[in-house]
């Protein structure tokens, strides 16, 4: 049996029509590009296993992290049905991954010709949309404070487990990291983190944030409740 025979049952409903336009599986080190900015965009690819980042080069030689993204999410979609593409994002490999890759051209033959895959195609692009619209919009609007208010919320939703002592987000962030998801620097998270800190809102052990009262952080920001799943930072 195939590689992509084998991944073919392990992934949700909607993207099983996608992966079964996907001609090959590449694996990827840690640390090393999918993609970087400005490339000749000509593929689409499906995560199998491990972690990427998206990010977007800012003019001041900053990084503003987008997405992390783990199995079944898809990433260099932004450059379908347009002229001469090219990818709009770096995305770098956190975690040695496992990954399929799919022709652009060939994917768009099959979205003309199999009504079933325009379908989902559509269906997840929209959700896409819809979280990059959200990010965007708590970056513009609610500040530094609210960014990261906002990006501890999509991290709660996204690598929350909950504990005794409230919801552990069980993905390793350096302060540095943080700030790249709220366009903001290191040093401005560092106080507004010690500031939760003293209040005892959470709690940093090696890297791993516990948000004992999450209520808190969504009343700080008026938290309007999205669905978890527009909610996050995949």
């Amino acid at each position: 049996m195939s590689q992509l025979a084998l991944h073919q049952s392990t992934i949700s409903d909607e993207l099983t029509e996608l992966l079964k336009s996907a001609n090959q599986v590449i694996n990827m080190k840690r640390g090393t590009y999918l993609f970087r900015e400005g490339m000749k965009a000509s593929e689409l690819y499906l995560i199998l296993s491990g972690r990427v980042k998206v990010s977007k080069g800012t003019s001041d030689g900053n990084e503003l992290s987008l997405r992390i993204c783990s199995q079944n999410e898809i990433v260099g979609e932004l450059t379908l049905f347009t002229d001469q593409p090219k990818y709009l994002f770096d995305c770098r490999i956190l975690e040695d991954c496992e990954i399929a890759v799919i022709q652009k051209d060939e994917l768009e033959k099959k979205l003309f010709e199999n009504t079933t895959l325009a379908f989902e195609f559509m269906k997840w692009m929209s959700d896409h949309f819809r979280k990059t619209q959200t990010k965007f919009r708590d970056l513009v609007l609610l500040g530094k404070k609210g960014a990261l208010y906002s990006t501890l919320i999509r991290m709660t939703n996204s690598y929350g487990v909950e504990k005794e002592n409230g919801t552990l987000i069980d993905l390793r962030l350096t302060n540095q990291e943080l700030a790249n998801f709220c366009a903001t620097t290191r040093e401005s998270v560092n106080r507004m983190l010690h500031d939760l800190r003293v209040k005892d809102i959470i709690s940093v052990h090696k890297g791993y944030i516990t948000i004992h009262d999450l209520g808190y952080i969504k009343k700080a920001i008026q938290c309007e409740e999205c669905p978890a799943k527009y909610c996050s930072i995949e």
